[in-house]
């Protein structure tokens, strides 16, 4: 066999076969050399495929060793450094040697010639007619043209149309590569064939999950096709998986729930599993499993056994409020026996700013408990204690399920703030909602509307806090243990600003206890001139006040240290806003000191009862109430009924016209316990007999003259002794509550104890002698004033 020399181009990804026609572009400089060789000496060169597509400077071991001599028809120059050339298969050949590399391939070939392929027999026509059928089922999967395909029906010779199909198809270059290699005709075809039959059944795989893909897409969003064909193609390869269902099913097995939970939880998991992406009930149940799972099922807080520590946390964060330490402690003391005791639902009712909230959080720190508080004031839906059905849109748990998440604890203290203001209306009543919340009876199986499960609440403490017991429904009522917290004492507020109120505020505005010094005379003013109130809540703000005072001096002066006391309060809190009552000192006909409780504390309410000549009439002035009018017409009609016996007029209902009054007529005045001051104030005018100016009074009278008991006693003994009263006269049935009433204050005032209003006459009243001598002291001042003013005048 001859050897030849031929100039080699090198092809990346193409093969050209005999007596076939093939264009292609040629950019590398070594091709375009090969070219320009091969133009000079007589337009024929050797191509030949690359074994590596990305090799750019091939060598003869990068070379499939069989190729096409082919001649050249055309070259076209497309770019400064690209040409597109036409070349026609002459000839397979084999290389034998390639002698140079540079600047072009060139080698030694020998031309190879086919096999003959022998008669045209049955057997080569079974297999034509099995290539034109694969043909026809490669051409209905493709976009194949119909010319090459009437060209393929049109060629009966098996090495052409082995050669021309290999070319036409789109395969591989190896598969091509072995197409040209075999030199056999039929076998040529029939290896032809194995490569469409092969590609037949890839197109119809592709095909089929493609049609499957369109068919899911066509059920969901469009913008979810991507995602749609990845599940596709996990089923095809058998890999069905879902992170989340498994993540989600983990977290249910590491909570350890109960049996009852966990299977609930695990039906809306498989209810998950089955929901189409982004449905909206699938956010549903992803919403409802993370509250579940959220929930701090058998987590909890060791309690603090030891009583005495319990008792330093309390004293250090609270001064006073000794019956909430006691049941604490006892409650402590009771878990310290017996550790499985339920928890306690106490309500803390008393006035505004005397410590409720802030003890019960001194309360989760003496128990080592954590703290959730909530805050019911204005809530007036049923829903925001016991959740919303899950199915509702942006549906929620409650509030009691709400502070258990917060806390992270089944057995935390929970605050129910402002219980007494909650309200109710067309959505339901919030108050019923919380009568199982609060009842250890009932509660250890409370179930919430988001979560529809069993929660136990039996561990949780709960405080709630009021101002008053009035607005609280009673069957809520009756569920807790009430522990009235009363106004502050004077005292009280200046140990409790001592301790608490100015080392506070002090650290607030970066003051040094050496720069700021507040006398214990100047907090005693301030809570006397610049405070009116039952807790401690404007004096803070006061002495916050003091503190930005004292900042201002040592920024802009030179002072070093701020002294503050009574005499120089002025000067940092400008003129006083509260002056003592204005009560009389004198011994004083129908005048009358009485008592009266507010939320600010107790005060002096004077009574001033005038008689004078008329038809009868009652006139009651001062911004009275029912209770308070229906009180002085019940003491009027107790005079009446013992008239000669008081030595009253007996027809003075009808002669004299009677105006009982009571100053600061702007305030609205309510309430029974002022019927004794205004029974002694009647009978003072009806009779001209003075009353004792130092002696205050408080109870209730009925039409037969008894004295009922009164509330309110601790802040009204502490008004009298505020204002210079010495004796205080109560019912008989308050003698008991002395005992709570603060030790200073009940050594300094004399207490007269009665049953009927005979006792408080006797106490109250001046004898017949002096009185005459009072009144003529009274109109002798009364004379010196009319011609003080009379002078004045002129």
């Amino acid at each position: 066999m001859t050897t030849l020399n031929y100039p080699v181009l090198a092809l990346r990804g193409l093969t050209v076969f005999p007596e076939l026609t093939l264009s292609f572009d040629v950019e590398r400089e070594i091709s375009i050399f090969a070219l320009d060789c091969a133009m000079e000496s007589g337009r024929d060169i050797f191509l030949v495929t690359q074994r590596e597509i990305g090799v750019s400077a091939p060598q003869e071991e990068d070379l499939y060793s069989v190729g096409t001599v082919c001649r050249i028809l055309q070259i076209i120059k497309t770019s400064e450094t690209t040409v597109r050339v036409i070349v026609e298969g002459r000839q397979r050949a084999r290389i034998h040697r390639i002698w140079q590399t540079k600047p072009f391939l060139q080698a030694n070939i020998k031309l190879l010639e086919e096999d003959f392929p022998g008669r045209h027999t049955t057997k080569v026509e079974a297999l034509l007619r099995q290539t034109y059928a694969l043909m026809g089922e490669y051409q209905s999967l493709t976009n194949l043209s119909d010319d090459v395909v009437a060209a393929v029906l049109d060629d009966h010779d098996p090495g052409h149309l082995a050669d021309y199909l290999a070319q036409n198809m789109t395969l591989r270059h190896q598969d091509r590569q072995r197409v040209l290699e075999q030199l056999h005709p039929i076998k040529r075809l029939q290896l032809v064939n194995e490569i469409l039959t092969h590609e037949v059944d890839v197109i119809s795989l592709e095909m089929e999950m493609e049609r499957k893909v369109r068919d899911r897409v066509a059920r969901v969003q469009k913008d979810m096709i991507l995602r749609e064909q990845v599940k596709v193609l996990q089923h095809e390869l058998g890999e069905d998986g879902d992170e989340e269902i498994a993540e989600y099913a983990q977290r249910i097995e590491d909570a350890k729930l109960a049996e009852e939970a966990e299977k609930k939880l695990y039906k809306e998991l498989d209810r998950l599993s089955k929901q189409p992406f982004g449905s909206a009930e699938a956010s549903v149940i992803r919403n409802y499993l993370d509250v579940c799972l959220d929930m701090p099922w058998n987590k909890q807080t060791r309690d603090r056994a030891d009583v005495e520590k319990a008792k330093a946390i309390l004293d250090r964060d609270h001064f006073g409020l000794d019956k909430v330490k006691e049941r604490i402690l006892e409650f402590i003391a009771v878990r310290q026996i017996n550790p499985d005791a339920k928890g306690k639902i106490l309500c803390l009712v008393g006035p505004p700013g005397v410590g409720k909230t802030s003890i019960a959080i001194s309360v989760a720190k003496a128990m080592n408990r954590k703290l959730a508080r909530l805050s019911l004031g204005g809530v007036r839906d049923e829903a925001d204690i016991r959740g919303h059905r899950k199915t509702y849109i942006g549906a929620m748990p409650g509030r009691i399920i709400d502070a258990l998440i917060r806390s992270k604890s089944m057995n935390p203290l929970l605050v129910l703030d402002e219980i007494d203001k909650l309200a109710n209306d067309m959505r339901g009543d919030p108050a019923s909602a919380l009568l199982e919340v609060l009842d250890s009876e009932q509660n250890y199986a409370f179930r919430d509307h988001f979560l529809e499960l069993p929660v136990d609440l039996s561990r949780v403490m709960f405080i709630t806090t009021a101002n008053t017991l009035d607005t609280i429904p009673r069957p809520l009522l009756d569920r807790m243990e009430v522990i009235e917290l009363t106004s502050y004492t004077d005292e009280e507020k200046v140990e409790i600003a001592k301790q608490h109120l100015i080392p506070k505020q002090l650290k607030e505005h970066g003051l040094k206890k050496s720069q700021l010094r507040i006398s214990d005379s100047a907090i005693r003013a301030v809570i006397a001139g610049y405070t009116r109130e039952s807790g401690v809540r404007l004096l803070e703000r006061q002495i916050g006040k003091l503190c930005r005072k004292a900042a201002m001096s040592l920024v802009t002066s030179d002072v070093k240290r701020v002294d503050i006391t009574d005499k120089n309060l002025n000067n940092y809190l400008g003129v006083v806003r509260y002056l003592e009552n204005v009560h009389t000192n004198r011994d004083e006909i129908g005048v009358v000191n009485g008592l009266a409780w507010t939320e600010a504390g107790g005060e002096i309410l004077q009574v001033e009862v005038n008689v004078m000549d008329g038809t009868g009439k009652l006139e009651l002035t001062g911004n009275l109430g029912t209770v308070m009018q229906e009180s002085a017409k019940a003491a009027l009609s107790c005079l009446r009924s013992r008239a000669e016996e008081l030595g009253i007029e007996k027809d003075f209902y009808k002669t004299k016209d009677i105006h009982v009054h009571f100053p600061e007529g702007a305030i609205p005045k309510d309430g029974p316990s002022a019927g004794i001051a205004m029974t002694t104030a009647l009978l003072s005018a009806l009779t001209g007999r003075a009353v004792h100016g130092s002696v205050a009074m408080t109870g209730e009278v009925t039409l037969r003259g008894r004295v009922l008991p009164i509330g309110g006693l601790k802040e009204k003994t502490m008004a009298a002794l505020r204002n210079g009263i010495r004796t205080v006269i109560i019912p008989k049935e308050n003698e008991k509550d002395l005992s709570e009433i603060d030790q200073t204050v009940r050594k300094a005032l004399h207490f007269i104890t009665v049953q009927t209003v005979d006792e408080v006459f006797t106490a109250a009243l001046v004898p017949l002698k002096e009185s005459a001598a009072a009144v003529e002291h009274m109109t002798a001042l009364a004379s010196d004033t009319r011609s003080s003013a009379t002078a004045l005048h002129i």
